[in-house]
């Protein structure tokens, strides 16, 4: 019996394939999209995924400002920031938000979904996210795709 087929390989820095996504985030509920996201940028749906390194794809979303907050999360939810001062934290109901900057909901949302490491932070730096539907991610070429369908 050949005992090389039973090999588990472990991915690396040199022998992930990243590739472009590009997410459409109009008429999606934030939590959804963020943990479909957060899932694409960790790599968990490939079969090489490995813990330890960052095998996930690049993912440009667009339209962040038509996402959907369920329930009475507009009024209801606070989102807090801190300066790292004393009296330095920032509280911001989450439709207050979304109708300023919709871009830092959603980035907000995707990152507490990820690892709090550094290579959580390394995996952070693959999303891009836009307000609009224009992204400035054209010569990549990314593939759309509908998260819609896979959670």
């Amino acid at each position: 019996m050949n005992t090389l087929s039973y090999r588990t390989e472990s991915a690396n820095a040199q022998t992930v394939d990243k590739q472009w996504l590009l997410v459409d985030a109009s008429d999606v509920v934030l939590g959804r999209l963020a943990s479909v996201v957060a899932k694409l940028l960790r790599g968990k749906h490939k079969t090489n995924f490995t813990p330890h390194v960052d095998c996930g794809d690049n993912v440009v979303i667009i339209n962040a400002s038509k996402v959907v907050l369920t329930g009475n999360k507009e009024q209801g939810r606070e989102l807090f920031f801190y300066s790292g001062y004393p009296g330095g934290r920032h509280d911001k109901k989450a439709g207050e938000l979304l109708a300023k900057n919709p871009v830092k909901l959603v980035e907000h949302a995707i990152k507490g979904m990820l690892p709090k490491t550094r290579l959580g932070e390394k995996i952070f730096a693959n999303v891009k996210v836009y307000a609009g539907p224009e992204h400035k991610q054209e010569a990549q070429q990314p593939k759309a795709i509908d998260i819609t369908k896979i959670y």
